[in-house]
């Protein structure tokens, strides 16, 4: 209770001191690295009302609530969501077997397609709320040493994994 009340304290402290007059200065903080499981992914499907709607692209887990019209059950892009889509935004392809993270025999052209979207449409339209186990780990369970957060650009892998 002490350590709720400590970080209530700071974070109030932090927002005083980030005014100027009576307006706040927008900055971006540092949001810890979230990891999600792609059961707890699944569960983010766009089914059930009032729950966020959750998709992964290149391991990155975005929250693409506020386009429930394209992403809620019965949507358009329903299909999408609730796990790593990679392969179907790169192909532009709502095929069962396109809905996956694996990027393997894609063309350059679906490459390039893929980067275009993940940077251009998802990045900038959706919060990332988290990176996937196979953006953040290798194989064997050791850290991908080459994983950088998105939406952190002065992390560190030693000082936060």
């Amino acid at each position: 209770m002490q350590g709720t009340t400590t970080f209530i304290l700071i974070s109030t402290v932090s927002l005083v001191c980030l005014a100027s007059d009576t307006t706040l200065k927008k900055e971006t903080l540092s949001r810890p690295v979230r990891l999600i499981t792609e059961e707890e992914l699944e569960n983010y499907n766009g089914s059930q009302d009032g729950q966020p709607i959750y998709m992964a692209i290149n391991g990155v887990v975005f929250d693409v609530t506020t386009g429930k019209d394209f992403y809620a059950k019965g949507a358009p892009y329903n299909a999408l969501v609730g796990k790593d889509s990679t392969r179907a935004v790169a192909k532009m392809s709502l095929d069962p077997d396109d809905l996956t993270h694996d990027t393997t025999g894609l063309t350059e052209e679906q490459l390039e397609s893929l980067d275009r979207v993940f940077t251009g449409t998802y990045k900038a339209k959706y919060p990332i709320v988290g990176y996937t186990a196979r953006r953040m780990f290798n194989e064997d369970g050791s850290p991908n040493k080459d994983f950088k957060p998105e939406d952190q650009p002065n992390f560190t892998l030693k000082l936060e994994l």
